[in-house]
């Protein structure tokens, strides 16, 4: 018999006013007829989270009996956004709370905006992750989440002078109503030290501890009462303060102790150009990974009688390298804790493991000097170094004296200083390497793990990334998803590739009608955003352009730049001619020790400010930059773009989700062939997508070749009367040389990512999208056709696809 603690949504939704009233009273105490907007985000938050409890306990309650085997996903992001307004979506509680709040002067909107995000990611690798939570609980796969209870995530981005500032985001300050402390459960993580060998066994003499008090946040499932569990780790020190030390009025000593361990949950990504801020981020990395090994086999534990089994029970997956150090840990939890044989162990471990890279740069690839990972963690080190031992002995035999191909193989880099490479130790320990788009899967067979590939070429496969409509549609774009409701039915949320039924529609004059009605009040939505967060001032009748991710080279926000400035001197030139109006919008973090990603910034604000106050330009170009980008900046941003930015050198970006985001919510996406915009363009058609520049093997070739960005240069004069503007200070009068080392990166530097390569294609292709944009049903149809070919891109399927081909899991199996 199911458990029925508390009264069913049915019921809640009939007499929601009174369920908001009673919390009101009883959970954020104050009286209803005081009650804030605020008060009213809160109390609206536990009758969801009443709600969502009940699921919780009724879900684990079932997996526990059925000795149901789980997919353990383990990411030091998660990207979550707010919760209230998913969360009521699913509990199909949104239009009772909006009718019920009407009672006290307030819409649902204007209270759900005073939930702060939770900062607990940053970019697409923790939204990816949030997006597969959600896909776990839709289609019903035993599911736990885990990573960091960061107190302040990554920053909260500021701009001063065009300059991006990062200040602490306190998200937890006033506490949340979405999060289960589990007092009960906790797990010594350890530190430092050294091992001894006594009779043949390892012990580690760790020189730290700190304990691991487990968060946990339920992500609901949608069309189902199933959820999953997003388990978050606190770090907490053994003792809080030294009592004696404060008794004596040395306080700052006292409370050393707390911070120097606590400090490893404070902030996401710590800034690592510093020795201690390397080890800091080692240590979280071990952290999170430690006390999830140790949470999921006393789970296993639970329900059978020895871990022999484990790999039956449990798939471990690794998104990305950040909890690589889990292949050890575990090795180390069952040899050295519970005393199994090396050779058993190591089976199952293999057995257990699963893989996402997320990358195809080699400098990307994490490793880990082997003088810090001795420090930090030294029995890991031995555990990492028999792995080693033991698998380049099997490579040995595949190509027999062949030094260089082990030495490409091995585990630890030995050129310079000897790192330990933990994409290498994530591919030994796994049974299943992803990719994360077609090209980019077929790329890491190809180059950078083309070594390991020869040897296991079973070993990888690819995943093609997805987004979660619920969140990316339903919930973003209400406008539209309305529009979709009455046009196909609401089966669309849990079945994307009923969008398909949309092309039938492209060409008929009253859904275009409809369409675009939808798509201009989500314009002037955004656009009264832009006003807020910047000030100024855009016209909804122009085209938005949209690049939002974050700042990076690759990402190649600065080509973006060099188009504006190219548009806004053609202006200038031609003042008369029959512009199309533009709005350029730009947002995304920089890592805060990134300096070129900054400047960028810093260059996007200066160049907006020059072109923003030009009487002669008008409303025919803006170009703005939109602070602290995160999901409900997102959330706003996506359903108001016309076109998509993803113009990331071709080879480089593995797969991208905020492509798929935007081409969801009827964007047209100009783009290279990387990443999934293939897989898009192939979705919806080479007629409906804008591709331009070179393709991976040209890039390949014209780097072989000998590249030199200065013919480019000499040979292309628009492009030479930007770079020279940029360079000699057009943009920043009161430091004239402020951006010269940027343009130098580009002219002298190589033009690693191949910008000035790619500049005719983009400008002639920008051209085309003016083009298309002169012709609204034109571009209209073919938005309508973007929507409807993305129904493969929901991580519904994604997540199916895991289940089947990689954790061996039957979804919908309880």
């Amino acid at each position: 018999m199911p458990l029925r603690l508390t009264p069913s949504s049915a019921n809640i939704s009939t007499n929601i006013q009174a369920a908001i009233t009673q919390h009101l009273l009883n959970t954020v105490g104050v009286n209803p007829a005081d009650a804030t907007p605020n008060d009213l985000m809160l109390a609206v938050s536990h009758v969801a989270r009443q709600q969502l409890s009940q699921r919780w306990v009724e879900t684990q309650t079932r997996e526990a009996a059925a000795k149901a085997r789980r997919v353990v996903y383990l990411s030091m992001e998660f990207l979550m956004g707010r919760t209230l307004s998913n969360a009521l979506g699913a509990l199909e509680l949104r239009g009772a709370a909006a009718e019920g709040l009407t009672q006290f002067a307030q819409t649902l909107e204007n209270v759900a905006d005073r939930e702060p995000d939770a900062a607990l990611g940053n970019g697409g690798l923790g939204r990816l992750a949030a997006c597969f939570l959600d896909s776990m609980a839709t289609v019903g796969l035993p599911s736990f989440g885990y990573g960091i209870r960061y107190e302040y995530g990554m920053f909260a981005q500021d701009i001063q002078n065009g300059a991006q500032m990062e200040y602490p985001d306190p998200w937890l300050e006033n506490g949340t109503p979405w999060e289960f402390p589990r007092a009960d459960i906790s797990y010594p993580v350890h530190f430092g030290g050294w091992v001894e060998h006594v009779n043949g066994s390892p012990i580690w003499r760790h020189a730290g501890e700190v304990a691991a008090k487990a968060y946990d946040m339920v992500v609901p499932g949608h069309g189902t009462e199933k959820v999953s569990t997003l388990r978050l780790w606190k770090a907490v020190a053994p003792a809080h303060i030294d009592l004696n030390a404060f008794n004596t009025g040395d306080y700052a000593r006292a409370a050393s102790l707390k911070n120097e361990y606590e400090n490893i949950s404070w902030v996401l990504y710590p800034n690592d150009s510093t020795p201690a801020g390397r080890e800091l981020r080692l240590k979280q990395e071990y952290f999170f990974v430690s006390a999830s090994v140790q949470d999921l086999v006393a789970r296993h534990l639970r329900e059978h009688p020895s871990l022999d089994n484990l790999a039956e029970h449990v798939a471990i997956h690794l998104n990305d390298t950040h909890p690589a150090i889990g292949v050890a840990e575990l090795m180390r939890v069952l040899c050295d804790e519970h005393a199994m044989p090396w050779d058993k162990a190591w089976k199952i471990c293999g057995n257990t493991f699963s893989y996402t890279n997320h990358t195809l740069m080699p400098e990307a690839l994490e490793t880990w000097p082997v003088g810090l990972m001795q420090h930090v963690l030294p029995r890991h080190l031995e555990i990492i170094f028999r792995i080693n031992k033991e698998f380049l002995d099997l490579a040995a035999t595949h190509r027999p004296g062949d030094n260089a191909f082990l030495a490409r193989l091995s585990l630890i880099d030995e050129q310079g200083e000897r790192r330990v490479r933990m994409a290498h130790l994530s591919i030994v320990g796994s049974h299943k390497v992803n990719g994360v788009s077609a090209l980019h899967s077929e790329l890491l067979v190809q180059t950078i793990f083309s070594d390991f590939a020869s040897i296991w070429p079973d070993r990888f496969t690819n995943m093609t990334n997805g987004v979660t409509p619920r969140r990316w549609l339903a919930q973003a774009n209400p406008g539209l998803s309305g529009l979709l409701d009455s046009t196909l039915g609401s089966g669309w949320r849990l079945d994307l590739d009923q969008l398909q039924k949309l092309k039938a529609k492209k060409d008929d004059a009253a859904f275009q009608k409809s369409f675009m009605a939808v798509k201009r009040a989500n314009k002037v939505r955004l656009a009264e955003a832009i006003a807020r967060s910047t000030g100024i001032q855009v016209s909804p009748d122009s085209l938005f352009d949209v690049q939002v991710k974050r700042i990076h080279e690759y990402k190649r926000q600065l080509l973006n730049v060099l188009h504006v400035v190219t548009r806004y001197q053609a202006i200038l030139a031609n003042p008369h001619a029959d512009w199309v109006p533009r709005t350029v919008i730009f947002a995304g973090k920089a890592a805060s020790s990134y300096v070129t990603a900054k400047s960028i910034i810093r260059l996007i604000h200066d160049v907006g400010t020059v072109v923003n106050n030009d009487p002669r330009i008008g409303d025919k170009l803006k170009l703005v930059f939109m602070p602290n980008y995160g999901v409900s900046v997102a959330e706003t941003i996506m359903p108001g773009a016309d076109l998509s930015e993803q113009i990331s050198t071709a080879g480089t970006e593995a797969s991208g989700t905020g492509n798929m985001k935007l081409a969801l919510n009827g964007a047209l996406t100009i783009g290279t062939d990387d990443g999934a915009n293939i897989e898009i363009r192939q979705n919806v058609g080479d007629d409906n997508i804008f591709i331009f520049g070179l393709k991976t093997p040209e890039v390949q070739a014209l780097k072989q070749s000998g590249y030199q960005p200065m013919r480019y240069y000499e040979n292309t004069p628009a492009l030479k009367a930007v770079l020279d503007a940029i360079a000699g200070g057009q943009f920043s009068p009161d430091e004239p040389g402020r951006y010269r080392a940027l343009v130098d990166t580009l002219l002298w530097g190589g033009d690693h990512y191949l910008l000035l390569a790619d500049y005719a294609s983009y400008v002639a292709t920008q051209a085309q999208v003016d083009d298309l944009y002169r012709q609204p049903a034109a571009w209209c149809a073919k938005a309508i056709t973007n929507v409807a070919g993305m129904g493969v891109f929901s991580s519904d399927r994604t997540i199916r696809e895991y289940a089947q081909q990689i954790w061996h899991m039957a979804p919908d199996a309880l």
